[in-house]
């Protein structure tokens, strides 16, 4: 099984969106794929229970049989910070509960499972805890997904330099144009390719329409779909 954590240089750039054509790449190349969210903010009741969109995209993008619970075990109604979220209804999530979350999907089987964090990279999920440190410790590859927008440089250069100082393996990044109307994209794009210290795997176009994916040679490699 290829496992990769899809953290972003902030919140609103585009993890979902990205996570999502990944996982339809996967099902095209006739590969099982799953993914996992495991903590989510922003939900609204529906069958019955509390429900997140992103969630349910990667349900929906995927081909694998898998119950909701086990794709989101971690939700909350509020679209604020989860730790702050969990502890409004007097819970707490941990990197142990994290672990035996990600048994639990791990365990449906899949060619290619890929979580989508919450937020940035240094995401708290208790008082105490970071998303980040779980990642570090169930040593799951990253890929990290750069909102093409003003700022979008030092967002980049500063979260990569946070995964090279935490010792963890970065497979690649993916830009993903956020701004339509971004000055000066493809001058920004290629800063990014001399500066990022990991292999551009894709760029997303911004689009009305039909999200499209353009790939590049590593993520078919990376991804095991060669």
């Amino acid at each position: 099984m290829k496992q990769f954590f899809i953290t972003a240089t902030d919140t609103d750039a585009g993890k979902t969106h990205v996570t999502s054509l990944l996982l339809k790449l996967v099902v095209q190349h006739k590969r099982k794929a799953l993914g996992f969210k495991p903590i989510a903010a922003g939900a609204e009741e529906a069958f019955g229970r509390l429900v997140n969109t992103d969630a349910l995209t990667l349900i929906e993008s995927g081909n694998t049989n898998v119950l909701y619970e086990q794709v989101n075990p971690f939700i909350y109604a509020p679209p604020i910070a989860p730790h702050i979220a969990a502890k409004q209804v007097g819970e707490e999530v941990t990197i142990a509960k994290l672990h035996d979350a990600y048994a639990d999907i791990k365990a449906v089987g899949a060619d290619v499972l890929l979580t989508e964090g919450a937020g940035g990279w240094l995401l708290p999920i208790n008082d105490a805890e970071l998303m980040s440190e779980w990642v570090s410790a169930a040593q799951i590859p990253v890929i990290l997904v750069v909102g093409m927008k003003l700022g979008c440089l030092n967002h980049a250069l500063l979260t990569m330099e946070v995964l090279a100082h935490q010792g963890v393996h970065v497979a690649g990044w993916i830009a993903n144009q956020v701004d339509p109307d971004m000055h000066c994209y493809e001058e920004n794009l290629a800063t990014l390719k001399a500066r990022l210290p990991a292999p551009m795997l894709a760029e997303s176009p911004y689009a009305e329409g039909t999200p499209k994916l353009r790939i590049h040679g590593a993520l078919l490699d990376t991804l095991g779909l060669r």
